[in-house]
């Protein structure tokens, strides 16, 4: 996130920092650290493992793992990798809502704590790279939450010259979706909803949560008056990208890209190292700044 240098940290000192406590919490369940892996499409196609080696690095880590919809393990898969592990579901809208309804059961069932719906996505955006390759999954993986090749994105159907992502997306996804619909989700299950994605209008997000970059977290925390948590989603490489999120009102951030970098480079140990890396930053930068406890900074 090209905006995240602008915002500067003020330190202060002669404070006593030689005991410092990282752990906060997201949607009532208690992390290590105010760091979870966001939802990731598609993981096998960064190692073997996939999804289930998030899993088991996070529950390694004491942190929570948004598992995308589209991904290369299933729900349940996910949740046997890491039975102890804290997970939430990233949820699209079917035209099909039977299959929402399906997604939001099967969480429920395995254990999952929370549905992040993504409210941004009506259509897929031109993704000049997935269109000059003709973006669509090898053979021999498949999106596992789904039983139908078309839906599993593994037909193996000529997508012509467009990205087999974007056509996927059009004929599948709802483009109609709204507030209504927000509300239909929330009659279907008891776990916490969280609008992902969302930029304006916050003031609709109050009952659900909502996730925003960092730009706009000061406006969209003074909006929700405390009422519900806020987090950030993407844009963060570096210790200080966490700590100046919370400084703007965010309880927490996920990360994306750096997690699968770890995932290529050495599957579940690739992406602890990821996290490692990043808590051991983010303490630093606390310890600087003259912070001691996530719960209790200001």
């Amino acid at each position: 996130m090209g905006t995240v240098p602008r915002w500067k940290l003020y330190p202060r000192v002669l404070r006593d920092v030689s005991v410092m406590d990282l752990s906060t919490s997201v949607l009532g369940q208690k992390i290590s650290m105010p760091l979870c892996v966001g939802a990731t499409a598609m993981q096998r196609l960064a190692h073997a493992d996939g999804e289930t080696a998030t899993a088991k690095a996070c529950h390694a880590m004491g942190t929570g793992m948004m598992l995308s919809s589209w991904a290369t393990s299933s729900i349940e898969e996910v949740a046997e990798a890491a039975p102890a592990g804290l997970h939430w579901l990233q949820l699209y809208v079917y035209k099909d809502r039977e299959v929402t309804k399906s997604l939001v059961k099967r969480a429920e069932r395995a254990g999952y704590k929370g549905i992040f719906v993504t409210v941004d996505t009506p259509f897929l955006g031109r993704r000049i790279d997935d269109v000059r390759n003709k973006f669509q999954l090898p053979p021999h993986l498949r999106l596992k939450n789904f039983s139908s090749s078309d839906l599993a994105f593994s037909s193996g159907k000529d997508f012509g010259e467009n990205s087999g992502l974007a056509v996927y997306v059009a004929e599948a996804i709802d483009p109609s979706v709204n507030w209504e619909d927000i509300k239909w989700l929330r009659g279907l299950t008891s776990l916490p909803i969280v609008a992902k994605g969302i930029l304006r209008g916050v003031y609709k997000c109050l009952p659900l949560g909502s996730l925003n970059p960092i730009d706009v977290l000061p406006e969209i925390v003074e909006a929700v008056e405390g009422k519900v948590e806020v987090f950030l989603d993407g844009g963060v490489r570096k210790g200080t990208d966490i700590l100046k999120a919370l400084a703007l009102g965010a309880k927490a951030v996920f990360i994306g890209r750096p997690l699968i970098w770890g995932l290529v480079y050495q599957g579940e140990e690739g992406a602890k190292e990821v996290l490692q890396m990043l808590k051991e930053e983010f303490h630093l930068a606390m310890a600087l700044t003259g912070d001691i406890s996530v719960s209790s900074r200001k």
